[in-house]
C-alpha cells in the first residue's frame, strides 16, 4: 500500500486520483457533516527558521530564573553534580525505550536495576518498580494496590501535599474509592481522628514524612495503630530527608512511594519529573509497571531480565490494578547516576546541611518582631512562619531576585532552605523582612 504526505494542491489532486476520488469532501463523508469543520484552520502563515528563534528566544526572555530560592512545597534546588547531565545526556540514556527483548537491551536493563536497588535501599523495603510519572501518581497508584475486595476505603492525612491529594481524588473518583480525611492537630496527623476512622472497610492510610508543612510525623504509632486493624500505610518519602530519618521499613510502612525530582532533576519549571514505589516482598505481586531483576545467562554470565509485571495489564484488563507500562528512564537515570556519585555519606551530609540551613532560618525569622513560627514542632528543612503579609514580604524580596517561601495565605508562608543556600544569602532574607516590617 503506498503512503502519502500531502503538501500541496497538486499532490492532493494526485492522491485523490489515486484513490478514485473527485474531491476532498469525498475522502472524509464517512464523518458526519456536522462533526466536519466547514473553514479554513485558524493558524498562522509559515515562518522561516529566522523568524522562528527570533519568536522563540523572545518568549524564552520572558521567564525568570531567581538568583537565590527560599521556596520548596514540592519541587527542590539541590546542588546537582556536573556528571550527572553529562552521563545522563549520552544518547544511550536519552533513546532509552522499555525493553522488550532483553538480548539487546542489557545496558538498559542493568541501569533500571540498579536504580530499584538504590530505591529498595533508601526505603528499606525488599523491592522497587522502575518508576512511574511522578510523586502524586505514585501515592495515586499505591492506594490502587492497598484495595482488598471487601476494602476499598482509603484514608488519607490532611497534613499531605494538596497537589498529591488532588491527583489521588482523581484516582479515586474514576475508580469509585472513598477518600476519607484524617484531620491535623497542631500541623500533625490527628490520631485520635485516626483511631475513629479505621474500621472493616478501611483498606489504606497515606500520610507523608515530612509533612507538607515540614513537620516530622510519629509513622511509628500511626503505622501500630493501623496494623491493629488490618489497614495498610503508604508512605510518602521524602527522598533526601530518608537518609537520615528511620527508613520507612522501620517505620511499619507497607508501601513507600515518592517524588524523586530532588535526587538529581533541576526545578526546570516544573518538569519533568519521576515516582519512586517499593514494597515489601508481601505486595510485590501488586506493584504496577515493570521490576528488572538480575540472572545468568546460558554461560553463567551475569544478564539482566524484566523479572515481573502485571500480566492482568495485557491479558485481563478489567481486572488489572493499573495500566502502567512505561517508566521515566531517564529521569530515573539521573537519580541513579546522583545517587551513586554523592553516595550515602554524601547524602546524609546534604540532608543535615539542609535541616541546618533551615533551623538557622527559621531561627534568624523567628527572632524579628511580627513573625513567629506556626508550629512548635520537629521540622526538617521546610517550616511555617505567621507574617503581618505574605504578599508585601514575597514582593520586597523579588525585588532583590530572591524567590522566598511559598504564601500558604496572606498571613502564613511556608519556607525551605536546601544545601545550596548560603549563610549571607539567608541573612540577606532576614535583612529585607526586617525592612519590610
Amino acid at each position: 500500500m503506498t503512503s502519502y504526505v500531502v503538501n500541496s494542491k497538486k499532490e492532493q489532486q494526485h492522491m485523490l486520483e489515486k484513490l478514485g476520488l473527485n474531491s476532498i469532501e469525498k475522502l472524509f463523508e464517512h464523518i458526519p457533516s456536522d462533526a466536519r469543520l466547514q473553514r479554513e484552520l485558524n493558524i498562522d502563515k509559515g515562518l522561516t527558521e529566522f523568524e522562528v528563534k527570533a519568536k522563540m528566544e523572545a518568549l524564552a526572555n520572558e521567564n525568570h530564573v531567581f538568583k537565590t530560592i527560599f521556596r520548596g512545597a514540592g519541587s527542590y534546588r539541590h546542588y546537582i553534580p556536573t556528571i550527572v547531565n553529562h552521563l545522563a545526556s549520552r544518547s544511550e540514556f536519552v533513546t532509552s525505550y522499555t525493553p522488550y527483548q532483553a538480548e539487546v537491551s542489557q545496558g538498559t536493563l542493568q541501569a533500571i536495576f540498579e536504580y530499584q536497588t538504590m530505591m529498595a535501599k533508601l526505603t528499606g523495603m525488599d523491592a522497587s518498580n522502575a518508576s512511574v510519572y511522578d510523586g502524586a501518581t505514585a501515592a495515586a497508584e499505591a492506594m490502587m494496590m492497598a484495595q482488598e475486595r471487601k476494602k476499598s476505603t482509603i484514608l488519607v492525612s490532611e497534613t499531605v501535599n494538596p497537589s498529591v491529594r488532588k491527583v489521588m481524588e482523581t484516582y479515586a473518583y474514576g475508580f469509585e474509592i472513598d477518600l476519607i480525611t484524617v484531620n491535623q492537630k497542631d500541623g500533625l496527623t490527628n490520631q485520635e481522628h485516626l483511631k475513629e476512622l479505621l474500621n472493616d472497610e478501611i483498606a489504606g492510610l497515606y500520610i507523608e514524612q515530612v509533612n507538607f508543612e515540614g513537620l516530622l510525623e510519629d509513622i511509628q504509632s500511626i503505622s501500630e495503630i493501623c496494623h491493629e486493624q488490618d489497614v495498610k500505610v503508604i508512605l510518602g518519602v521524602n527522598p533526601i530527608a530518608a537518609a537520615i530519618l528511620p527508613s520507612a521499613r522501620e517505620v511499619g510502612a507497607d508501601i513507600a512511594v515518592g517524588d524523586g525530582q530532588a535526587l538529581g532533576i533541576p526545578l526546570q519549571f516544573g518538569g519533568p519529573s519521576f515516582g519512586f514505589m517499593a514494597t515489601t516482598s508481601k505486595y510485590v505481586r501488586r506493584l504496577p509497571g515493570r521490576i528488572v531483576g538480575e540472572t545468568t545467562d546460558k554461560d553463567g554470565q551475569r544478564a539482566y531480565v524484566l523479572t515481573l509485571q502485571a500480566r492482568e495489564q495485557h491479558i485481563r484488563r478489567e481486572k488489572a490494578t493499573s495500566s502502567i507500562c512505561s517508566n521515566q528512564s531517564l529521569m530515573a537515570v539521573r537519580s541513579t547516576i546522583y545517587l551513586a556519585t554523592v553516595g550515602p555519606d554524601g547524602l546524609r551530609d546534604i540532608a543535615n546541611r539542609c535541616v541546618s540551613n533551615a533551623h538557622y532560618l527559621a531561627n534568624e525569622l523567628s527572632n524579628l518582631d511580627g513573625i513567629e513560627l506556626k508550629h512548635n514542632q520537629e521540622f526538617a528543612y521546610e517550616f511555617v512562619t505567621k507574617v503581618p503579609s505574605a504578599d508585601k514580604l514575597l514582593e520586597k524580596l523579588q525585588e532583590n531576585d530572591i524567590l522566598g517561601g511559598y504564601p500558604l495565605n496572606d498571613q502564613e508562608i511556608l519556607w525551605c532552605a536546601t544545601e545550596v543556600n548560603t549563610k549571607s544569602e539567608i541573612d540577606q532574607v532576614v535583612e529585607l523582612v526586617k525592612e519590610v516590617l
